[in-house]
């Protein structure tokens, strides 16, 4: 898929250095680590990575997460690091679920529009914040608007995720046109881009892993469809 061809050359350099600085410090790359070495014609089902951004809602998210565990399902936060104050607790959930934790920025900005110091610190401030809860730095951000910047390389690399489908549940209340949008579009190896803040999004959410799912996919986290 698209979303991988930016990976390839970054990857080369960015997992090693990550992998290296985690194994220095003694750290796990993260909960959800794959550890399926399989290739992707050797696989029986095709996979999907569901992820969601801005969190985390002190309402909607708890909710979203019933619903997972309910499903059994593991999907990708990328979380807003002024959001992580006052649902630590939610952020504990996520990592004890087996959810991925990924980094979305301090203050939702667009990294490619600030000094290279600034964009360190929207990252570096919200990867902290998350190992204050779950005893691991975050190895995945999502850059707001899908802005990267090119070279950013603060304390430790991370690797830019992106997305294939963007149903603009955001945008909407109307949980009918979400789901459409996407299980019209999924194909194997996707990365949809969904946000838990709303009643509406996390309705349209566990509607899509019910009628994919009976198609045959299988939802998994974000490090294992882009290391598959």
């Amino acid at each position: 898929m698209a979303h991988k061809l930016g990976y390839l050359l970054y990857a080369c350099t960015g997992i090693f250095l990550l992998l290296l600085g985690l194994a220095w410090s003694g750290k796990a790359v993260g909960p959800t680590a794959s550890t399926d070495t399989r290739s992707r014609t050797d696989r029986e089902q095709p996979i999907l990575a569901l992820t969601f951004d801005d969190g985390p809602h002190p309402v909607y998210t708890p909710q979203l997460l019933d619903g997972l565990e309910k499903r059994d399902v593991k999907v990708s936060f990328f979380l807003m690091g002024k959001n992580i104050m006052g649902n630590e607790a939610i952020v504990k959930r996520m990592h004890e679920d087996g959810h991925l934790i990924g980094n979305h920025t301090f203050d939702h900005v667009q990294l490619n529009k600030l000094p290279e110091n600034e964009a360190c610190s929207q990252i570096t401030k919200t990867s902290n914040a998350i190992f204050e809860i779950t005893g691991q730095y975050p190895a995945y951000v999502r850059p707001p608007f899908g802005e990267w910047r090119e070279g950013l390389d603060c304390t430790v690399t991370m690797l830019p995720v992106f997305w294939d489908i963007d149903p603009l549940d955001w945008n909407t209340d109307n949980a009918d046109q979400v789901v459409e949008k996407v299980v019209s579009k999924a194909e194997d190896g996707d990365i949809i881009l969904m946000h838990d803040a709303s009643a509406s999004s996390v309705q349209a959410a566990l509607r899509v892993i019910d009628i994919l799912t009976k198609k045959g996919y299988v939802f998994v986290t974000v490090d294992r469809l882009l290391l598959d």
